[in-house]
């Protein structure tokens, strides 16, 4: 015990410096909160960054490519590997609508390895009272609704689907609408698939893997590991009506689920 009063009267950011480490070894939920944290912490500072870097343009979807940038190195500091399948169902020059599974928090920095240029997504106005990741949002063009609002989410979506075709830009819509970690899928709202339709633009569905063998938050787990994104072929909307809208919706879910599946090695809802 003398050596460890030692270290601590004389060196105490050492002596915490050391326990840290060890805890961070042993200690699998400590490991957990620290990349959080972490996470959270990168967020918050990397946002004063693409703030600074977006101020002159203003709120425009041109300042999407600065968040997404912000993004991109986490996945090396997280030992995550994305794989990307059906890259080809991207390449679209026109608008479309993009619809992706919604996992956890971490969906954010996943996605952004496959965002395309000028595609904003559609999120819970909560995300713009988030500090300076809200504001950095906010100034990417990110479409914010108020999900206990309905009417007013109709007005926005209807808005949105006027201008897509005018200023040629794409949306990325969670149609779950929030998180869900049962590892399958809850039932999708019809907004992402209602504005689609209005607007007669393609959808084009993206899937990403489980991602329980990396990551559980009621187990305080975190660990390197892989996640897959599949992106489906695109399906048309042209000549669809709003009586067409709850069919489209269970399709494209049924696409995804199975998709889902495959892709996380789950069958009948049990892993591997």
């Amino acid at each position: 015990a003398g050596t460890m009063e030692l270290l601590l009267l004389h060196y105490p950011f050492t002596f915490l410096f050391i326990v840290f480490l060890v805890l961070y070894q042993v200690n699998s939920a400590f490991r957990y909160f620290c990349k959080m944290t972490f996470y959270k912490l990168w967020l918050f500072t990397l946002s004063i960054l693409v703030i600074t870097i977006s101020i002159p343009r203003g709120r425009n979807v041109e300042n999407m490519k600065f968040l997404r940038m912000s993004f991109l190195p986490l996945k090396y500091i997280f030992g995550l590997k994305i794989v990307v399948k059906g890259k080809e169902n991207l390449r679209t020059k026109k608008p479309f609508v993009l619809v992706l599974n919604h996992q956890t928090s971490l969906d954010i920095m996943v996605m952004m390895e496959i965002l395309p240029s000028r595609c904003v997504p559609i999120a819970k106005k909560e995300i713009l009272y988030m500090g300076t990741f809200g504001l950095a949002c906010w100034l990417s063009g990110l479409i914010f609704i108020d999900r206990k609002k309905r009417e007013e989410t109709i007005t926005a979506l209807t808005e949105v689907a006027h201008s897509l075709h005018k200023e040629n830009f794409c949306v990325l819509i969670f149609p779950e609408g929030t998180r869900n970690r049962g590892g399958s899928m809850l039932p999708f709202k019809r907004g992402a698939f209602q504005l689609a339709v209005k607007a007669q633009v393609p959808i084009i569905p993206v899937v990403i893997s489980s991602y329980c063998n990396f990551y559980n938050q009621k187990e305080k787990r975190f660990t390197p590991g892989k996640s897959v994104i599949q992106i489906l072929p695109e399906v048309e909307t042209i000549g669809l009506g709003p009586d067409d809208v709850p069919k489209l919706t269970e399709q494209v879910r049924d696409s995804m689920l199975t998709a889902y599946q495959r892709i996380s090695g789950v069958t009948n809802g049990a892993s591997h």
